[in-house]
């Protein structure tokens, strides 16, 4: 199953807890030099949360409109706890830039 880094993140920072608040998840933005605004983060943390419930990797709790969702807290399904496992048992990718293939003249 494929997963984004931040998908990744999210899984990984509810792993080993009951439920998770949502604000947790906004960490993930602030080891980066340039972080979204405020409005694009919410953003981007719902659309990853709604995604992850979506396929059943996750529980949202909170509270329904009639139109929405708002979710406060997540927790992990039995099927998220099995791909975080594999997901600790990756190995992870290091920072490091790729190098330029150096011009060889003749």
């Amino acid at each position: 199953m494929k997963l984004s880094v931040l998908q990744k993140f999210i899984v990984l920072e509810a792993y080993g807890q009951k439920k998770t608040d949502r604000r947790i998840f906004a960490g993930f933005y602030a080891k980066q030099k340039k972080s979204p605004s405020k409005k694009d983060l919410v953003n981007v943390i719902t659309k990853s949360l709604e995604r992850l419930i979506d396929k059943g990797l996750m529980v949202g709790f909170g509270q329904r409109t009639k139109d929405k969702w708002f979710i406060k807290e997540v927790a992990l399904t039995p099927l998220g706890r099995r791909v975080t496992k594999k997901i600790l048992g990756e190995q992870r990718q290091l920072p490091f830039k790729k190098a330029r293939k150096p011009i060889i003249k003749n």
